[in-house]
């Protein structure tokens, strides 16, 4: 006979049995939903009425849920950023600019990669775009075969944790969370991470120095003022997007979805004016629209707004409209457009049915008490606070071998937030606990793209690979690279404030102790006299 403390372990087998078979995710998660709460009304253990949560939940945390409607954004500014020439002209300006220097070439990856992850957030399109132009450089040029798979893949999943990364906005869905408070917990690991993998090279670079070799100085096509130049040309406009779509969501000025559709435009703009038949005019009128964009700005700044304020702004959005109207007349781009949207599409359709099966999976398994049973095995692990840690960042790893990060966050987030949330309080306070608790995990799930058997940054690197490249490199490359990304998961553990320290401070008053002063007003006194006639 099954019992109730059975159910929530066989939920899980059942649906590990069932991934393991090879049904998509989403829909195995909803039919072993399903499955286990129809049993558990057969049993007794609750009745046919409480399955009614499911509509209910599915209507009003996933298709009524409007910081879900950051993620098509987000995912149309990537899919057209990665195919637009940005990521060619900042690696070839990148990669002349540090070339002469001992692993140079691999900084400049590393660097590509963390700006293009702060405007693309796709794990795909950089890996891929970064392997084609740079790969067969890297190789002209001497670097080891092995750094080159490495370094080419772990910088394309720095995408994964650099804001606007896709994975923050589910995880800040998943927890509870502002996205704003998400992006800003996520800097501090980003910055650091990205001086673990330069640290790494600079270090091969004094033991091995063979193996990250200098460019020779004749190969240099561009020197002096022209090489700054295109690095600027490069790196200023990528640093307009990321503020426009960053800034103005910490700032308070617009809402995850209100910046991601600005990121959305901004992404055409951006294509459109690093395109070879972008026309004459339409040069002459971005410079009008950065112009009146900048006065306005400083009016804004220095005065209220006003008439000018507003005449300033109209410009810049009159020039946003043409050169976007310019984006459709060149046919690679309106091509481009085209494409950007089947994959937006596609893949926000993938997030909205997992979305759906777990729902149907977490509520069933609340209902059969797994949500009990899932925190007295959690909170009576050895080592307290750091046992659970531990315990849960060696979970999502090696689920990680197997799931996606999606379905990470789907399954397994909404069961152990409530947990996390309780044990860690008391260690950074309760408003920042989630935070902490949501970026480590997002450093951790990188790994997810790294590790094999099924490290889809791998599987893109083979797919645009030279033959002369074996597979067995690419699996070994990427070893030293998931031993930093381990190190900065223990670093975020050790340190919290690495997360927490740009995060605004909670108050710490004592509300016993407010005292609410109202001052005496003396009215005149009052006249009972007689009416006036």
């Amino acid at each position: 006979m099954i019992t109730l403390e059975m159910m929530p372990p066989l939920m899980f087998g059942g649906l590990i049995v069932a991934m393991l078979i090879g049904y998509p995710v989403a829909f195995t998660l909803a039919a072993v939903g399903l499955s286990f709460g129809f049993l558990s009304i057969y049993l007794g253990f609750f009745d046919l009425n409480f399955l009614q949560a499911i509509p209910g939940r599915i209507f009003g945390s996933v298709l009524s849920n409007e910081l879900l409607l950051a993620i098509p954004f987000f995912t149309f500014m990537g899919a057209i950023l990665e195919r637009c020439g940005l990521a060619e002209d900042m690696l070839d300006s990148m990669g002349q600019l540090f070339g002469p220097i001992r692993g140079g070439l691999g900084y400049s990856v590393i660097i590509v990669g963390f700006i293009l992850g702060a405007i693309t957030g796709t794990v795909a399109a950089q890996v891929i775009a970064m392997a084609l132009i740079s790969m067969p450089v890297m190789i002209r040029y001497g670097y080891n075969i092995r750094y080159i798979t490495g370094v080419l893949a772990a910088s394309g999943t720095i995408t994964q944790l650099v804001p606007p990364s896709l994975v923050l906005i589910v995880l800040a869905d998943q927890l509870g969370k502002s996205v704003g408070d998400m992006y800003l917990g996520a800097w501090g690991p980003s910055v650091f991470q990205i001086v673990l993998f330069a640290g790494y090279t600079f270090f091969l670079g004094l033991i091995k120095p063979s193996h990250v070799p200098a460019v020779p100085l004749e190969a240099r096509t561009l020197t002096g003022w022209a090489l700054w130049k295109k690095c600027l040309l490069g790196i200023i406009p990528s640093a307009v997007l990321i503020f426009v779509v960053l800034g103005t969501m910490m700032m308070g000025l617009a809402t995850p979805t209100e910046a991601g559709a600005m990121g959305a435009v901004g992404a055409i703009v951006l294509a459109a004016i690093h395109h070879k038949d972008f026309s004459a005019a339409g040069h002459k009128v971005l410079i009008v629209g950065v112009i009146a964009a900048g006065i306005g700005t400083i009016i804004a700044m220095l005065y209220s707004e006003n008439l000018i304020f507003k005449l300033a702004f109209a410009i810049t959005y009159l020039a946003v409209v043409w050169i976007c109207l310019e984006a459709v007349r060149i046919p690679d781009l309106r091509d481009l457009i085209k494409q950007g949207y089947e994959t937006t599409m596609r893949i926000t359709c993938m997030v909205t049915f997992i979305l759906i099966g777990s729902t149907c999976f977490s509520v069933v398994f609340l209902g059969v008490s797994g949500g009990t049973w899932l925190e007295h095995h959690l909170t009576s692990l050895p080592g307290g606070v750091w046992g659970f840690l531990i315990f849960i960042n060696l979970f999502i790893f090696f689920l990680a071998f197997f799931l996606d990060f999606f379905e990470i966050a789907f399954i397994i987030l909404p069961m152990i937030a409530p947990i996390a949330q309780k044990i860690l309080a008391p260690v950074v306070g309760a408003d920042a606990a989630l935070i902490w608790f949501g970026v480590m995990l997002c450093v951790n799930m990188q790994t997810s793209f790294l590790h094999p058997p099924f490290g889809f940054a791998l599987f893109y690197l083979r797919g645009v690979a030279p033959r002369e490249v074996k597979s067995s490199d690419i699996y070994w490359g990427a070893m030293p690279w998931i031993g930093l990304q381990a190190i900065m998961v223990a670093l975020v553990i050790a340190f919290p404030v690495v997360v927490t320290g740009l995060l605004d401070k909670p108050l710490d008053v004592d509300l016993n102790k407010v005292k609410i002063e109202v001052p005496q007003i003396e009215l005149p006194p009052l006249d009972f006299g007689q009416p006036k006639q």
